[in-house]
């Protein structure tokens, strides 16, 4: 019989935003963002808990019920907010988890099948590290996001800003015609070997060149398995952001 994995979700949710201070306490539909966040993930059924940096965040979770732990400002990244609030936890749990998932604080429209899906990844005991990513169905889809190349054994070759492949002697226009596109949604999961590997490695020129995080676990010669997902995600970024999502929730809860 297979045993059943320990599963922690971990929320970070920092106050200051470039773009959009104190982000996880927008009000969405009657709910802070975090909450939203918070309670989509938890119909998974999986251990689920808020890292932050702000006393402000830390009690309005504690007030509606979640948990949360308080963690440094001085994190330049997620993972490595993860990875303190992952220690905390364990230094007081009985029993080890097999994996964490960090879950992106910003994306209210979260589904919980999103996190079943991931977790599909670690039926195999050689993965380390896994994400998501969601073919691309329209032409549209092409003009902005995160892109990804995998192997045959659904193992990601890269990661980029720009799209990727490039079709050579197509026009653009045509690109979904004639191959096939995955944009990445970035919600991640590690083993707790790995997430401690992972936050400890230094920042690689890729990583640096496109922003983005994962590109250090590749360069240094690491796999990240990918698991497609049906579902996409809406980060909140902008007030503008803010007005979409609500827009679909209002949408959604009058059906």
């Amino acid at each position: 019989m297979k045993k059943e994995k320990r599963v922690l979700g971990i929320i970070p949710a920092r106050y200051g935003s470039t773009r959009l201070e104190g982000k996880p306490l927008v009000d969405i539909c009657g709910k802070p963002m975090i909450q939203r966040v918070y309670e989509k993930a938890k119909q998974a059924n999986i251990d689920i808990v808020v890292a932050t940096d702000d006393k402000r965040i830390y009690d309005v979770v504690k007030f509606f019920g979640g948990n949360v732990v308080m963690t440094s400002k001085n994190h330049q990244t997620g993972t490595n907010r993860c990875l303190e609030a992952f220690n905390l936890i364990n230094d007081k749990c009985s029993s080890a988890y097999d994996v964490i998932i960090n879950i992106q604080g910003d994306e209210p429209l979260l589904e919980s099948n999103q996190i079943n899906e991931l977790l599909t990844c670690f039926d195999d005991p050689k993965t380390e590290m896994a994400t998501l990513v969601m073919p691309v169905k329209d032409k549209t889809e092409l003009k902005s996001g995160v892109f990804v190349v995998k192997d045959i054994n659904d193992y990601a070759l890269y990661f980029s800003r720009a799209v990727i492949p490039f079709v050579r002697d197509v026009h653009k226009e045509s690109w979904t015609d004639v191959s096939t596109f995955y944009k990445h949604v970035g919600m991640y999961a590690f083993t707790p070997k790995a997430l401690q590997e992972f936050a400890n490695l230094a920042e690689t020129k890729l990583e640096n060149a496109e922003k983005l995080e994962q590109l250090r676990w590749l360069e240094n010669g690491k796999k990240i398995k990918l698991a497609n997902t049906k579902y996409n995600s809406v980060a909140v970024d902008t007030l503008e952001d803010v007005e979409k999502v609500k827009n679909i929730i209002s949408k959604t809860t009058k059906k």
